[in-house]
């Protein structure tokens, strides 16, 4: 992505990062979900800002934006964690049957608030994205990508805590 972080490091925080985004909501909600895939699509932007993450409804993927990652990468990299976590999350809790953004919202909020705390920036991207990253936005209710969707870039051994070792 970057000549700042290789892109097996990248891999590995989105993979670490959701086995804390896992564990957060088994701890606050007592729900889980297994054989969840991670791809990063080239989404880009558009004069509105850009999405930083979709769940297709009743799929087994979550779908990153690589252009915010991108640009996280060349501006802040002290963002990554947080944000990759913020995004997983609210994604994360989409798959468990949540989509209702403001419903998913709410609980990204109050999952955010209990594992890290009121002034965390985790949960300050619950409650102000925007602040951080002023061109970020949500889809709207029945966003879908484009027509001719960019191709999709699996990251191999995400839910690893979800698989057994014969399964590869």
């Amino acid at each position: 992505m970057t000549q700042y972080m290789e892109i097996s490091e990248l891999y590995r925080s989105l993979i670490e990062t959701f086995e804390e985004v896992k564990k957060a909501v088994q701890q606050n909600e007592r729900r889980s979900r297994g054989g969840l895939m991670l791809g990063l699509q080239e989404i880009g932007a558009s004069l509105d800002g850009f999405i930083g993450a979709y769940y297709p409804v009743a799929s087994n993927i979550i779908i990153v934006n690589k252009t915010p990652l991108r640009r996280i990468l060349e501006t802040d990299t002290s963002l990554l964690v947080p944000y990759v976590f913020h995004i997983l999350l609210h994604e994360y809790i989409h798959s468990l049957g949540f989509l209702d953004e403001k419903t998913t919202g709410r609980k990204t909020y109050e999952i955010s608030k209990k594992q890290f705390g009121e002034h965390h920036i985790v949960t300050e991207f619950s409650t102000n994205i925007r602040k951080f990253f002023p061109n970020l936005v949500y889809p709207i209710h029945g966003w879908t990508p484009l027509q001719e969707t960019p191709p999709i870039e699996l990251v191999q051994g995400f839910d690893f805590s979800s698989t057994h070792p014969y399964i590869t």
